[in-house]
C-alpha cells in the first residue's frame, strides 16, 4: 500500500514538473513576440483580480489573447510589403529616367567614352619651282633609341656597327650606352635610307621611331623665297609663312572606336581618309637661274668685302619673279643653327635710298607731264644752289650742255634736278604717290614694309625735298618696290604686282588653283616708257653700265652708288655705299628686268659700274640662255660697235 501510494506521489510530482516546464515554454514563445509587453499570464492574472471574474484556463486565455494581436501583425506586414512596392515602383521610375529621359544622353556619354575623335596626319604640301624640281617637302625621318638592358650583344659591338651610319665616334656612343637602362637618345632626324640600314642590323635593344620631317633638297639656294617651318610644322619665313592655307591640306576629325584595351579600330573609320590630293605649290623662281644669280653674288661679295648683297629678276609682263637671292643667306633644314636676322627677307622688309637707279623714273614722271621734251637741252656747271644747299654731282664732275639722254648716261645730278625743278612740287608728289611712295609694294611675300616719303606740307613748302629726290635721296623703300617701278618702264607703264606663286599644280603639271593678281594700274603711256628706256641704253653702251654688255643684245641699264642714310638722327654714313645696278633687256622688246645690289663693298673702285654690273651681266646672260632671248642684232654688227 505504502508502495503504491508514493508511486502515485512520485508519478504526480512528475506530472506537475511537466506541466510548469509546458507553462515556461508558452511563456518563452509569447516572450519572443512580444518582446515589449509583459507576459500575456501576467495580464490574464491583473485581470481576473480586477474583475473578479472566474478563473480560466491560461490556455484559453492565451488562445484569445492571440486572436486579439492578429491584426497587428497583419498591420506589420502590410507596411513591409507597402515598401517593398514603394521600392519597385522607385526603382521602376529611375529606370524610365534612365532608359527613357536620360536614354540618349547617356548613350552619347558612353559612346563618346568608346569613340575618339583623331585628325589624321597630313603631308604638307611640296613646294616647286617653275621646272617642277622640288624645293620642299615632307619626307620620313627617325628618331634612333637604345635599350641597353635588352642588348644581346655588349655595348662595344652594338657601338662599333652603329658608329659608320650615324657618323658619331664609336667611344661617344659607348659613352650614351652607361648613362641609363633604357630610353637613351641616339640620334634624331635620321633619313629612312639609314634607317633601314639600322633595322637590317636585326639587334635587340635599338628602337626607331617615325615621324615627318620638311626636308629642303636644294639648302640654301632658295631660302628667302621658300622659308622654313619650326618644330611645330608651322611656316615661320617666305611662302612657308605666307602660304600656309595652301600648302595645308584640308583634313576633317575621324571618330574611330576603341577597343577594351584601349587600341583603335577602324570599323567607324570613312572609306579612303587616309588619302590625300598630290597637288604642290609650284613657285615662279627658276632654280637654274637662282643658281647662277647666286654664285654671281657671293663672287662680287667675297671680292669687294662686302656686307650683304641682293639680286632680283621680274617678268615684267606679269610681274613673276624668276630669280630672288639674297646673301648671306641659311639653310633651312638646319634654321636652328643660323643667326635670326638672316630669316627676314631684306629685298621687302629693308628701306634703302635708292640714288641714281631712281633717275629713269623721274625722267619718265617729267616727260608725262610735259615739263620737258626728249631734244632739251640742260647746262651742267658741275653744281646747283637751292637756297642755301648747294648740290654737286659725284666726283664734282662738270658736264656741259647735256641732253636727256645724257643726263641719265652721265648720271648727272645737277641735270636732274633742273629737270624736275621744272614740275610744280605739289604735281611731282602727286606722281610719287601714283607710284607708291610712301606705301608697302603688294605682294606674296611676307613681312612688306611701307616706303617712306616726307609729308606732302614738307615736300611742297622745303625747296630742298623735291630738289633731293630728283636723284634718288631723301626717301627710301625697298629693293623689290624699286623693281616693281621699273617694271613699269619695261612693260609699256603698268605696276604690275611682284609675285613669287604660281599655283597649286597637280603631278602631271595640271593647273588646280591661280592666286589672284591685282590689276595692273597705268602709270606711263606706252610711248614714254620706251623713250626712257631707250635713254637707258646709253648707259650700257657708253656709260657707267659698259660692264653690263652682251654682245649681240641691246640692254638698257642705271647705275647707282647711293650714299647709305643713318638709321637715326639723319645725314649718311661716312664711306658707306649701296652700289646697284638695274638692266632692261632686250630694249627693242623690253620684257625682263634685273637688280644686283651690294651693301657696303670696300675698296677704293667700288661703283655700281664695277660691283654690282657684272653681276647683272652674268644673270643676264642665263637668262638669254634659259628663256632663249634672240640676239637683238647679228653678232657681225655687235662686235663692230
Amino acid at each position: 500500500m505504502q508502495k503504491s501510494s508514493s508511486r502515485r506521489k512520485l508519478k504526480n510530482l512528475r506530472s506537475a514538473k511537466s506541466t510548469g516546464q509546458k507553462q515556461k515554454g508558452w511563456r518563452r514563445w509569447l516572450s519572443s513576440l512580444f518582446p515589449n509587453k509583459p507576459a500575456p499570464t501576467t495580464l490574464l492574472r491583473r485581470e481576473l483580480l480586477q474583475r473578479k471574474e472566474p478563473e480560466q484556463s491560461t490556455s484559453t486565455l492565451l488562445a484569445s489573447k492571440a486572436r486579439d494581436e492578429l491584426p497587428s501583425t497583419k498591420h506589420r506586414v502590410f507596411i513591409i510589403w507597402s515598401l517593398l512596392i514603394a521600392a519597385g515602383i522607385g526603382l521602376g521610375i529611375n529606370l524610365y529616367h534612365l532608359q527613357i529621359v536620360s536614354g540618349p544622353k547617356l548613350t552619347q556619354k558612353a559612346r563618346n567614352q568608346q569613340m575618339v575623335n583623331l585628325r589624321p596626319f597630313m603631308p604638307r604640301r611640296p613646294v616647286v619651282d617653275r621646272n617642277s624640281n622640288v624645293l620642299a617637302i615632307d619626307r620620313p625621318v627617325y628618331t634612333l633609341y637604345a635599350h641597353p638592358k635588352l642588348f644581346e650583344k655588349s655595348a662595344e659591338q652594338i657601338a662599333q656597327q652603329l658608329a659608320s651610319i650615324l657618323d658619331q665616334d664609336q667611344i661617344d656612343i659607348e659613352k650614351k650606352f652607361q648613362g641609363k637602362r633604357s630610353g637613351i637618345t641616339l640620334a634624331t632626324g635620321i633619313p629612312e635610307e639609314n634607317a633601314d640600314r639600322i633595322a637590317s642590323l636585326h639587334l635587340n635593344g635599338l628602337e626607331l621611331i617615325q615621324k615627318y620631317s620638311r626636308f629642303y633638297p636644294e639648302q640654301d639656294l632658295v631660302a628667302e623665297v621658300v622659308g622654313y617651318v619650326n618644330i611645330d610644322r608651322r611656316g615661320q619665313a617666305g611662302v612657308e609663312y605666307s602660304q600656309e592655307k595652301m600648302l595645308e591640306r584640308s583634313v576633317q576629325m575621324v571618330r574611330l572606336s576603341r577597343a577594351g584595351n584601349g587600341s583603335l579600330m577602324p570599323d567607324h573609320a570613312p572609306d579612303g581618309f587616309l588619302h590625300f590630293d598630290d597637288l604642290q605649290l609650284q613657285l615662279t623662281i627658276d632654280s637654274r637661274l637662282q643658281r647662277v644669280a647666286r654664285s654671281a653674288l657671293k663672287q662680287q661679295m667675297e671680292k669687294f668685302h662686302a656686307k650683304r648683297g641682293t639680286v632680283i629678276v621680274m617678268d615684267a609682263w606679269d610681274g613673276s619673279l624668276l630669280a630672288m637671292v639674297t646673301q648671306p643667306t641659311y639653310n633651312p633644314n638646319e634654321y636652328s643653327k643660323a643667326d635670326i636676322s638672316l630669316f627676314k627677307n631684306w629685298t621687302v622688309a629693308d628701306l634703302y635710298e635708292p640714288g641714281s637707279t631712281f633717275k629713269p623714273l623721274n625722267v619718265a614722271i617729267a616727260l608725262e607731264t610735259g615739263a620737258i621734251e626728249p631734244n632739251n637741252v640742260f647746262k651742267d656747271p658741275g653744281f646747283i644752289r637751292v637756297t642755301d644747299r648747294i648740290i654737286k654731282n659725284a666726283e664734282n664732275k662738270r658736264y656741259g650742255r647735256l641732253n636727256i639722254a645724257q643726263i641719265i648716261q652721265y648720271s648727272s645730278n645737277v641735270g636732274m634736278v633742273q629737270i624736275m625743278q621744272k614740275i610744280q612740287p605739289s604735281v611731282y608728289y602727286g606722281w610719287l604717290q601714283k607710284l607708291g611712295l610712301g606705301q608697302s609694294v603688294y605682294t606674296d611675300l611676307p613681312f612688306a614694309v611701307s616706303s617712306q616719303l616726307k609729308s606732302q606740307e614738307e615736300f611742297v613748302s622745303v625747296p630742298i625735298e623735291p630738289a633731293t629726290t630728283s636723284f634718288g635721296q631723301g626717301f627710301s623703300l625697298t629693293p623689290l618696290q624699286l623693281m616693281q617701278m621699273q617694271a613699269a618702264l619695261a612693260n609699256g607703264g603698268k605696276l604690275v604686282m611682284p609675285h613669287v606663286v604660281r599655283g597649286l599644280v597637280d603631278s602631271k603639271g595640271q593647273m588646280h588653283y591661280s592666286p589672284n593678281l591685282s590689276v595692273p594700274t597705268q602709270i606711263f603711256s606706252p610711248a614714254t616708257s620706251q623713250k626712257v628706256v631707250e635713254m637707258m641704253e646709253t648707259v650700257v653702251d657708253d656709260g657707267t653700265g659698259k660692264a653690263s654688255q652682251i654682245a649681240g643684245y641691246r640692254i638698257a641699264g642705271k647705275t647707282g652708288t647711293a650714299q647709305k642714310a643713318r638709321g637715326s638722327g639723319g645725314g649718311y654714313i661716312t664711306d658707306a655705299y649701296i652700289t646697284s645696278f638695274l638692266g632692261i633687256l632686250p630694249v627693242e622688246s623690253p620684257r625682263y628686268v634685273v637688280l644686283a645690289l651690294v651693301d657696303e663693298p670696300k675698296g677704293k673702285n667700288a661703283f655700281g659700274g664695277t660691283v654690282a654690273a657684272p653681276i647683272a651681266k652674268s644673270v643676264m646672260e642665263a637668262l638669254i640662255t634659259i628663256e632663249q632671248i634672240p640676239p637683238s642684232k647679228p653678232m657681225s654688227q655687235a662686235s663692230e660697235h
